[in-house]
């Protein structure tokens, strides 16, 4: 059973959200909140496995009660999925640097959101990486990256920058596996080594460092 807090401040996106995961099998809905503040305080009580956050709210936005609520959990993290109106969105681009597994938009059908839902609960910390990249990219294409990686990169072995590429070019586990020949276990070792080695809460994170640093760019190659 996924227990899920529900976050929005617009009741009927709220209410038709909490409706669609109390009458799908396997979803429990922990709570609902309309604001940040709100949704902070019920996710330590509550202990969700998902968060439905919602991004733009008055007062706590979701960029900042997605850093609260991660910072503030005692044991297993909840898996925070953004959800926004639009996809390339600059607030779901802070939200993801937070620590949100991922994002979502608010027009998807049922059958996506609940997939959704089930992939970041099952530790998928990116949900659909592709779509992802192409906010990462336009905001690196808008922004700039930074001029270069930090000294922190050099912690990496040369395995784990390759892994860490293709994981910003939206490629799954699967794919780096078949890309380098390695098992997709090995894939999620230097993954997981290296959001360790650079203090990173999600693969969503890693992809954003791997923009900003300047890593891979906007439209480079795969490899």
């Amino acid at each position: 059973m996924t227990r899920v807090l529900v976050v929005d401040d617009q009741f009927l996106i709220r209410a038709g959200l909490v409706g669609l995961l109390e009458a799908a099998p396997g979803f429990e809905v922990a709570g609902e909140a309309g604001d940040g503040a709100e949704a902070v305080r019920l996710a330590a009580e509550t202990r969700p496995d998902v968060v439905l956050m919602d991004i733009r709210m008055p007062g706590v936005n979701g960029i900042e009660a997605t850093e609260r609520i991660l910072a503030q959990a005692e044991g297993p993290a909840p898996r925070i999925l953004v959800l926004t109106t639009f996809d390339l969105d600059e607030y779901v681009y802070g939200a993801l640097r937070a620590g949100a597994s991922g994002f979502l938009l608010k027009d998807s059908g049922p059958e996506r959101l609940l997939t959704a839902v089930t992939a970041v609960d099952g530790g998928d910390a990116l949900f659909a990486p592709s779509v992802t990249r192409r906010l990462v990219e336009a905001f690196a294409h808008r922004h700039g990256p930074d001029a270069g990686p930090p000294p922190d990169l050099d912690v990496l072995t040369s395995r784990e920058v390759e892994v860490l590429k293709l994981t910003a070019r939206g490629l799954s586990n699967l794919e780096i596996a078949d890309r380098l020949y390695i098992s997709e276990a090995t894939v999620k070792t230097h993954l997981n080594r290296t959001m360790t080695k650079l203090d990173l809460g999600s693969r969503a994170q890693a992809v954003v460092l791997a923009y900003e640093t300047g890593l891979v760019t906007p439209g480079g190659p795969a490899n």
